[in-house]
């Protein structure tokens, strides 16, 4: 078999037997999705391919990025600046809570143009937000927006954020952009009290109490009992 830039040609049965493991894992198979990688990184030690899958087993269906990581980063080893080997190296560092770690892996990414933007940034926001640089996390925020206008889940996050930073206005600006998007039994009352608790800091009674009353009407059955009697004692309080 020849080899190139240190690396061995790839396998044609390879892509076979990877598609058998993702099959496996998929469902709901594991253990003996486990073991078949196993049997691979030990035929095919030198396979970065293989290397990858073995950290994303471990990782996403295994839910164990404490040894995915040591995968990710034989890849990083044996072919610097393997995209897909960084990304999945950063999420399994900010899920072990190594945010700093995953933050440059992620800045990484950004300056070679990795192509899954919206990935790069909601995690980095993210891990971002949990080091405290807030105005960085909203900048990221942002940046997911420019890639999926108008998400809702997204506008949530970032109106989180311009909270924390002060800027109320802009928050509930995102608040409402988020809940423009919802109808009928599609309307979060959750999305609705935090943006009347917004309106009444900003002394919008009249708009705190309309927020209040209509997360009332929204709840549905599955919301949690707390936000109702959140809502109810929200309302009695608003002047």
């Amino acid at each position: 078999m020849t080899e190139r830039k240190g690396r061995e040609a790839w396998p044609p049965e390879l892509t076979e037997l990877l598609r058998k493991v993702d099959r496996l894992r998929r469902s709901g198979r594991y253990t003996e999705a486990l073991s078949r990688m196993r049997q691979l990184v030990e035929t095919y030690p030198r396979q970065a391919r293989v290397l990858l899958e073995m950290g994303l087993t471990l990782g996403i269906w295994g839910r164990d990025p404490a040894k995915a990581l040591p995968w990710f980063e034989r890849v990083l080893e044996m072919a610097p600046g393997h995209a897909s080997a960084q990304l999945h190296r950063a999420l399994a560092l900010a899920r072990l809570g190594r945010h700093a770690e995953a933050v440059a892996d992620f800045d990484a990414l950004e300056a070679v143009g990795f192509r899954k933007a919206l990935v790069l940034h909601m995690k980095r926001a993210e891990s971002l937000d949990v080091l405290g640089r807030l105005d960085a996390a909203e900048r990221d925020w942002t940046l997911a927006l420019d890639e999926d206008p108008g998400n809702p889940w997204l506008l949530h996050q970032r109106a989180s954020v311009r909270e924390r930073l002060g800027r109320l206005e802009e928050a509930v600006k995102d608040l409402t952009e988020a809940l423009a998007s919802q109808e009928g039994e599609e309307v979060d009352a959750e999305l609705l009290r935090e943006r009347g608790v917004l309106r009444e800091r900003m002394g919008d009674s009249v708009g705190a109490r309309a927020d209040f009353e209509a997360g009332l009407s929204a709840l549905r059955a599955g919301d949690p009992p707390e936000l109702a009697d959140d809502l109810r004692r929200r309302l009695q309080q608003v002047p």
